[in-house]
C-alpha cells in the first residue's frame, strides 16, 4: 500500500548543534538515531564551518506527527522548511548517514541551487535483487529486505534487541528504536529505506556527490556501490577499518570529502 500524502505543512525540525562560523554544513543522521551521530564530526569541521545538525522527523528532539508517513519526500521537505528559517546565505554541504544520506540525496536533487556538495556516509543504496548481476549481490540484498521486513513485524524482538544493541555501541544513544520512536522508526524503515529512488536521486543531483563508507560496515551492497561509483559526479572513498557507526577514523575521512577541492 502506498502511503499516504501529507496535507499539512511539515513542522520545523530540532537544530541540535548550531556552532562554528563559515560555509554552512548541514548534517543529517540516519534512522532511529539523532544528531549525536556526528560528534565526532563536528570538532574538525567548526573551526572553519557552520555545523548544522538536524534531528530528523520523529527522532531525537524533533517532533511526531500522529499523520507522518516518513517517506523520503517527507523528511526531505522537513529539513527543507526547517533551514529556510536559518536564511543561509550560500549553498551548504550536505552531510548525510545512513538513511540520512538518503535523504540528503534527495535534497540535493530537488534544490540544486541550495547545495554545493553532498557526502554520503554508509550509505544503505539497495535495489532489487534482480537488478543486480552477482548471486552474492542478489542474496545479500534480498537478505537485507527481508530482515527489514522481519523488523517492521516483530516489535517485542526488535525493541529488546535495540537495547542490547544500544550498550555496545561506540557512540553513546546513536540508537534511539523505543516505543516514543517506534512509529517513525518502522515507517522510515518502510517508506524510506526499501522503498527507496536514491539512484534516481543521484542521477539528478549536480553537485559533487562523495561517498563514504567503512570496509565493516554492516548494511552496505558492495554491488550497488561499485554501480553509484561510476555515475556521473560520484566519488567513493572506502575506508579500513570503520563500520557503519562514524567512529574517529571515519570521521576524519567525511571531513576531508566535506571540504576537498576536485581539480
Amino acid at each position: 500500500m502506498s502511503p499516504k500524502i501529507r496535507k499539512t505543512k511539515p513542522p520545523r525540525l530540532h537544530l541540535a548543534d548550531l556552532v562554528g562560523e563559515g560555509p554552512p554544513v548541514v548534517m543529517l543522521h540516519g534512522i532511529a538515531s539523532s544528531s549525536v551521530t556526528f560528534q565526532n564530526v563536528i570538532p574538525l569541521l567548526e573551526g572553519t564551518h557552520r555545523c548544522i545538525a538536524v534531528d530528523l522527523l520523529g527522532f531525537g528532539e524533533s517532533p511526531i506527527p500522529e499523520d507522518g508517513e516518513y517517506t523520503i519526500g517527507e523528511h526531505a521537505e522537513a529539513i527543507h522548511q526547517t533551514l529556510k528559517k536559518l536564511k543561509l546565505r550560500e549553498p551548504a554541504i550536505l552531510i548525510g548517514h545512513s538513511m540520512g544520506a538518503l535523504i540528503a540525496a534527495r535534497l540535493a536533487a530537488t534544490y540544486p541551487k541550495k547545495i554545493s556538495k553532498v557526502v554520503l556516509v554508509s550509505p544503505p543504496i539497495y535495489l532489487a535483487p534482480a537488478q543486480l548481476t552477482s548471486r552474492r549481490d542478489r542474496q545479500i540484498m534480498d537478505f537485507y529486505l527481508r530482515a527489514y521486513h522481519y523488523l517492521r513485524e516483530n516489535p517485542r524482538f526488535t525493541l529488546r534487541a535495540a537495547r542490547t544493541v544500544e550498550r555496545f555501541l561506540s557512540i553513546p544513544k546513536a540508537m534511539d528504536i523505543n516505543e516514543r520512536t517506534w512509529v517513525p522508526f518502522i515507517k522510515s524503515l518502510e517508506h524510506s529505506i526499501e522503498s527507496q529512488t536514491t539512484i534516481n536521486d543521484i542521477a539528478a543531483t549536480k553537485a559533487p556527490i562523495e561517498i563514504v563508507y567503512g570496509n565493516f560496515d554492516q548494511f552496505h551492497s558492495e554491488g550497488v556501490l561499485k554501480i553509484v561509483g561510476r555515475m556521473h559526479g560520484v566519488r567513493v572513498h572506502r575506508v579500513r577499518g570503520s563500520d557503519h557507526l562514524i567512529g574517529k577514523r571515519l570521521a576524519r575521512a567525511v571531513a576531508v570529502a566535506a571540504v576537498s577541492v576536485r581539480g
